[in-house]
């Protein structure tokens, strides 16, 4: 009798296991579309400079749950600190970031590749109650390389200003 109960528990753990490999493969095959790996060249361990040169920071950006998503890490060169979560949606076809750092700001960012950069755009709101428009660009410069631009308008995006303009220079090895 105890021979027969190990034995049922055998077959039914291998049948478990194996329901348990066909949701992984499912799941991994959900973000396996070429859209999922549109932002893959931001992936790595960087050295972050300012077009001066200077460097104003290091940030990690990897890949989480499957391929499904990115997670960024930043740590300025003084005190401040952020991560977000970089997914695409593909029901709307579109990349979403979500920002959180440790100076209170959010944002929250959409949109995709424009010309082989990735663009993307949100709203927040000032210190004095007003709107401003965020657009952060990335692009690759050269090997290893990525330029992050963040530009603000406080005008509906007639001019823009500057935020944060930082050359990534990934670490070696990494």
């Amino acid at each position: 009798m105890g021979s027969l109960r190990s034995g049922t528990v055998c077959a039914l753990t291998g049948v478990l296991m194996a329901v348990a490999a066909a949701a992984d493969a499912q799941e991994s095959a959900r973000c396996a579309a070429a859209e999922y790996r549109q932002f893959d060249f931001w992936l790595g361990d960087w050295d972050v400079q300012n077009p001066q040169g200077q460097q104003v920071g290091t940030n990690s950006i990897t890949s989480i749950y499957g391929g499904c998503a990115l997670e960024e890490r930043w740590q300025s060169a003084g005190q401040h600190a952020g991560a977000s979560f970089n997914a695409y949606d593909a029901a709307r076809q579109r990349w979403h970031q979500t920002w959180v750092d440790n100076g209170g700001l959010l944002l929250q960012l959409d949109g995709g590749l424009e010309g082989g950069k990735m663009v993307l755009r949100g709203e927040s709101v000032g210190q004095d109650g007003r709107a401003i428009v965020n657009r952060i660009t990335w692009a690759v410069v050269a090997p290893d390389r990525v330029r992050q631009l963040w530009e603000t308008s406080r005008d509906g995006g007639s001019t823009w200003q500057v935020a944060f303009d930082g050359l990534y220079i990934k670490r070696s090895g990494r």
